[in-house]
């Protein structure tokens, strides 16, 4: 199938990282080895943060505008090289699909949405226009593909609802694992880390608000434990950069190493090479990182928010606490810490664990549910 793709929040190819941007790319890549071809049909964010309706009619407007020229243009194609499937990945209220819904009524093709999310309480409001065009998304939608357990309970109306495990192309991460000894040897050395000491691990951006208060949590944790032997590697960088290395400022610098941001084929090496994952997880929606940790065999330790508990194997990839228990979170690295043989259990457990959130498990499922998408709407027409 010719497939158009559209990321309301954030395009895939935008030029800042972030989970979602890496999620979005994701589904292309599950797509294209599916076998689909993968067209971006619209790079319009349509993200409100403060909720100012105006704001929002002014994108619902250049929603429908793009969404008729889009058609448009496919339309004066000849129809082999039309779409067939409209592919929306994470709409909410917030940043809720403008696009994709009258631009597939227009080409008479089935609508797709994956990653939807639905807050009741937001029926009223400053954002109550968004999330009325996202349950009018929904109701389209021949196939709504959830990932994360924890946006269930908000689509029990939600007709054609399919799970799928969160995912990623974790064969760059069990290569890298497979040399473990060389990139840890490579590390050490240019990070001046003492490889006899457990190397404790973090990667997430250094953002305002919850990134930076999972941040703070780890310094909290941390800082209970300096009777043991660690080290901490944070790979990061962002706006709060000031404010996470203040979090850290009560622990000996010589215990932390700054890795900054680094490209994502640095970071299967940097995984491979330490011995534990470590972060907090405030309102996570489940955690890209602690999927790449485990399918690299790194045991995690993690707050148990939103979906984290879809992606962690409790005690088989790692260790999960209670939301916003500094205490129980700190107790648990240093049982990790203080108990080499149990984190070589885990790191055992961790890989096998991942295996079924592999790229190539999704792509499969994600063909079956398009397919039958596709099946179901031509059969109503």
């Amino acid at each position: 199938m010719r497939v158009a793709f559209y990321a309301p929040l954030k395009p895939p190819d935008h030029p800042n990282p972030s989970g979602d941007r890496l999620l979005a790319g994701l589904f292309q890549s599950a797509l294209r080895r599916a076998g689909h071809e993968v067209e971006l049909a619209c790079r319009l964010r349509s993200r409100d943060p403060q909720g100012d309706p105006a704001r929002q009619r002014r994108l619902q407007a250049l929603g429908a505008r793009l969404a008729e020229r889009y058609a448009a243009r496919c339309l004066r194609r000849p129809p082999t090289q039309r779409p067939d499937l409209w592919f929306t990945y994470h709409l909410y209220y917030k940043a809720p699909d403008w696009v994709g819904p009258p631009a597939a009524r227009r080409l008479g093709i089935p609508y797709v949405a994956a990653e939807a999310s639905v807050a009741g309480k937001r029926a009223e409001g400053p954002w109550a226009a968004g999330h009325e065009a996202t349950l009018a998304a929904l109701d389209q939608a021949a196939a709504v593909i959830a990932l994360n357990p924890a946006d269930l309970p908000g689509l029990p109306e939600v007709r054609r609802l399919h799970s799928l495990p969160p995912f990623t192309d974790l064969a760059p991460f069990r290569a890298a694992a497979a040399d473990r000894g060389r990139h840890r040897a490579a590390l050490a050395a240019s990070c001046g880390l003492d490889p006899e000491q457990p190397w404790l691990l973090t990667v997430a951006m250094m953002r305002y608000g919850d990134k930076l208060a999972s941040y703070r949590a780890l310094a909290e944790a941390l800082d209970g434990l300096s009777d043991l032997d660690w080290q901490l590697l944070i790979v990061g960088d962002g706006a709060a950069r000031a404010e996470v290395e203040a979090a850290f400022g009560a622990i000996p610098q010589d215990r932390l190493r700054y890795l900054g941001q680094r490209p994502a084929a640095a970071l299967p090496a940097i995984f491979a090479a330490a011995d534990l994952y470590a972060w907090p997880a405030v309102k996570e929606a489940f955690g890209m990182a602690l999927l790449e940790a485990q399918g690299s065999g790194l045991p995690v330790v993690a707050g148990c928010y939103g979906g984290v508990a879809a992606v962690v194997a409790e005690d088989r990839g790692g260790l999960l606490t209670p939301p916003g228990d500094i205490a129980a979170f700190s107790a648990a690295l240093r049982a990790l810490i203080r108990d080499p043989e149990r984190r070589a259990a885990l790191r055992a457990g961790a890989g096998e664990a991942a295996a079924g959130h592999d790229l190539g498990a999704a792509a499969g499922a994600l063909d079956a549910i398009l397919r039958q998408a596709r099946a179901d709407f031509g059969a109503t027409r």
